[in-house]
């Protein structure tokens, strides 16, 4: 399979390490030794320009968010996009000039091509708070530098060739140093570069410059070093403000989660349950960081699924204070298990797509409020009928009756929480009125291994609008006691 690289250049990050693209349009400026390295658009319109020297740039922009450049931050922002992007394809390198290299030729089938891939990495840096400009090519070199040029896509070498050649030298970094010298020869463009003579070239501007030139292109090969993931995975973002809304929250996340699906896809990874931590101000009023907890009741691994989940966690949250600090840790993993697909797909969605849907409503309601059944082996109704969470495995409980459910009476889809006492009319129970018996006696003794001993006799019963319920006359101190039965309605029938 022919290699095709997909560069994705970062020409903001000096400035979205800072301020992330989606804020709000003001004026920002990043210093580099007392003069502007990077700005805004808005910042622009003002009369700020790169070179201007800060105390200019307070009389012209005095309402401008101002820091300093950030090497390091950069570099860490840079790196978590690289792990973000794993998720597309093992092959991810670092390139000069805030550039990230993916090596897509084996992942264009699984994302429905290569205009289909450039959608879904863009997304991905965007939900990271980054700007970016991608690029497409057979060489890792000529993409770099298309990318940095604003080229969109080549996907050949004859067109790579074309498109190379009207490019400036300036974009290769080796051979800034010697720019004066190559337009004073006419040489402005690479392919003006590639035809001059090569011995004097190399003496002049020594090796890398010209080994830079035919790596571009695919002259010579090219090496590089994939970044690998970590082993565990835990991340977290500053935030450039107090905030103390959870949707603000939420979307501060996506970038974190991005991350996570990245280092999942390269472990092979699925995650069960994940945690999230707010950090509050420090100081003498200081709150302990607010920890939320987001379980799975099967593992996964995709971003939008997670993100999901996230944000109806968020939503459902109050916070003891403005947060200034958000991190995401992975606390539960397996193995990923590989989606068997059906030749002719069930109607009403896949398991996956139910499980989702409970996961979904257990971020949004809690997990107290979506259950299932999961019976006890015992005869008596009100204790065989048990619920429990979604998110508990029902192999974690005892297990329920082995009776085959065909050789039993019916039973009403209603049971009452607690049996209702009936009153006698007509020597016969009544509710709203006379109830008429339509099936004969059902015996349920039990309870004397515990010291309660429970004799009933349950019967299905039709009212006058031919409504049908569960009724049991209930033996006080055993059927041939002196005392007289008492009735109970005990559940409804649909």
């Amino acid at each position: 399979m022919s290699p095709l690289w997909i560069a994705v250049h970062l020409p903001l990050l000096p400035l979205e390490v800072f301020r992330p693209n989606w804020l709000d349009e003001a004026p920002a400026v990043v210093f580099e030794r007392d003069r502007v390295a990077a700005l805004t658009a808005p910042a622009r319109t003002l009369g700020v320009h790169e070179g201007m020297r800060r105390g200019g740039v307070q009389l012209l922009a005095p309402q401008a968010h101002l820091n300093e450049r950030d090497i390091l931050r950069e570099q860490a922002t840079l790196q978590q996009a690289a792990l973000a992007l794993l998720q597309y394809t093992p092959q991810v390198t670092l390139a000069e000039e805030a550039c990230i290299l993916l090596e897509v030729g084996a992942s264009l089938r699984l994302f429905g091509g290569i205009r289909a891939l450039c959608r879904k990495i863009r997304g991905t840096i965007a939900r990271m708070g980054l700007s970016a400009t991608l690029s497409s090519a057979v060489t890792a070199t000529g993409s770099w530098l298309l990318a940095r040029y604003g080229y969109v896509r080549t996907l050949s070498h004859r067109s790579l060739q074309r498109r190379l050649d009207r490019l400036p030298v300036v974009l290769l970094t080796a051979a800034r140093a010697h720019l004066e010298w190559l337009h004073g020869l006419g040489c402005r463009q690479l392919g003006q570069m590639q035809r001059l003579p090569r011995p004097g070239l190399q003496r002049r501007c020594g090796k890398e410059m010209l080994a830079m030139l035919d790596r571009a292109y695919g002259a010579a090969p090219e090496v590089h070093d994939w970044i690998v993931a970590p082993p565990t995975f835990q991340a977290r973002v500053e935030l450039p403000d107090r905030i103390d809304h959870t949707d603000i929250l939420a979307t501060y996340a996506q970038g974190l989660l991005a991350q996570l699906a990245g280092w999942l896809t390269a472990r092979q990874l699925a995650i069960k349950k994940l945690r999230l931590w707010l950090e509050h101000e420090r100081g003498r009023q200081a709150v302990a960081p607010t920890e939320l907890q987001v379980a799975l009741s099967v593992p996964a691994w995709q971003e939008d699924h997670l993100h999901t989940l996230v944000k109806e966690k968020l939503a459902r949250s109050s916070l003891p204070a403005p947060a200034i600090a958000l991190g995401l840790a992975a606390d539960e993993l397996e193995s990923q298990q590989a989606a068997s697909e059906m030749l002719f797909p069930e109607p009403g969605g896949s398991a996956e797509d139910h499980q989702r849907l409970l996961e979904l409503l257990v971020a949004r309601l809690g997990a107290d409020k979506v259950q299932q059944a999961a019976p006890r082996a015992d005869h008596r109704p009100e204790i065989a009928n048990r619920w429990c969470s979604v998110m508990q495995s029902p192999a974690s409980l005892p297990a329920a009756l082995t009776t085959d459910a065909a050789r039993l009476p019916p039973r009403p889809l209603w049971l009452l929480a607690e049996p209702l006492p009936l009153r006698m009319q007509q020597h016969k129970p009544f509710y709203r009125s006379v109830l008429e018996f339509t099936s004969p006696p059902e015996r349920i003794e039990a309870g004397w291994w515990e010291g309660r001993p429970l004799t009933r006799d349950y019967f299905t019963a039709r009212d006058a609008s031919h409504a049908y319920y569960w009724i049991f006359r209930q033996w006080r101190g055993g059927e041939w006691s002196d005392e007289e039965p008492q009735w109970f309605l005990h559940g409804l029938f649909g």
